[in-house]
């Protein structure tokens, strides 16, 4: 998508900076692919917090490690 945006060049000079991106573009791609990783990180957090996960009564990992070695895998 193209797109035209009037961006502080202090805040682009910052951004190219911490990224290491080849140019602005590359910059601000790579910014917002991880401001977006952390976006989903932290709504994962928050889904989990609610919903916390529950193992099986008699869930064991080292029943798991067993049944995953008999089937040929390490």
């Amino acid at each position: 998508m193209k797109v035209t945006a009037l961006l502080p060049d202090d805040i682009i000079r910052d951004v190219k900076e911490f990224t290491g991106g080849k140019n602005i573009t590359d910059s601000l791609v790579k910014a917002l692919r991880d401001w977006l990783y952390q976006k989903r990180i932290e709504k994962l957090n928050r889904q989990l917090s609610d919903n916390p996960v529950e193992f099986k009564e008699g869930f064991s990992a080292e029943k798991i490690r067993r049944l995953n070695n008999r089937n040929g895998r390490s």
